[in-house]
């Protein structure tokens, strides 16, 4: 009998709220940037909204002329603050290795500054194939082309965009501050409620079984 499995995969991997609970680190940098600067920064407002670049959440708190200084000192500061703090979400160790027991290669694209993503997967144990940041939305295809990848998992609208912008699977999880029903009219393939359900989707889409969850 044919077999219908699919070649081994290559999938991208977001990081905020999609490997990792980023809330309590960046909770702590904002704290911390706000006693630095002297300007207030409502973190818990601020850790609610996770997803897109750090200079579009900068921009509600400080004037335009000091965004750019402002998210050097945030970025230069994060590794005391915020890398020690975050743990990794329920499953992301899993889904990572269930795409490696595929044969198949993980990639993190992520808009995190990269070389403050590498640090939290090396603090955690996670060792992707790839580590691509500083890319947001539609311009994580860019990312996700170069490097094949026949799905993208992420936690917000803007990973939904991504994918398809790059004709990628979107699966998404909802383990960020999108809901089911958000992302699913964002336009996803897969909807999961976490990386938690990532190794039987994957196995299934393999085999060709994977119904749309969306």
């Amino acid at each position: 009998m044919a077999t219908t499995t699919r070649p081994a995969p290559t999938v991208g991997f977001d990081l905020d709220m999609t490997l990792i609970d980023s809330r309590p680190g960046i909770r702590a940098c904002y704290l911390a940037l706000t006693e630095r600067t002297g300007t207030y920064v409502d973190a818990d407002l601020a850790v609610t909204r996770l997803g897109p670049p750090l200079e579009q959440e900068l921009a509600n708190w400080f004037p335009a002329d000091e965004i750019a200084a402002t998210a050097e000192l945030y970025r230069a500061m994060y590794p005391t603050y915020a890398v020690a703090a975050t743990p990794a979400l329920p499953g992301a160790r899993e889904a990572i290795a269930a795409v490696r027991e595929a044969g198949g290669r993980a990639i993190v694209v992520t808009a995190k500054y990269e070389p403050n993503a590498k640090l939290h997967l090396e603090h955690l144990g996670m060792e992707p194939d790839a580590v691509i940041g500083d890319l947001w939305a539609e311009r994580k295809a860019v990312a996700l082309r170069e490097h094949g990848a026949d799905v993208y998992v992420g936690d917000h609208l803007g990973d939904v965009r991504g994918a398809r912008t790059a004709g990628a699977r979107s699966v998404a999880v909802a383990s960020g501050p999108c809901s089911e029903e958000e992302l699913r009219a964002a336009g996803a393939d897969v909807v999961l409620s976490d990386l938690t359900e990532f190794p039987e989707w994957l196995a299934a889409y393999r085999e060709g079984l994977d119904a749309a969850r969306a």
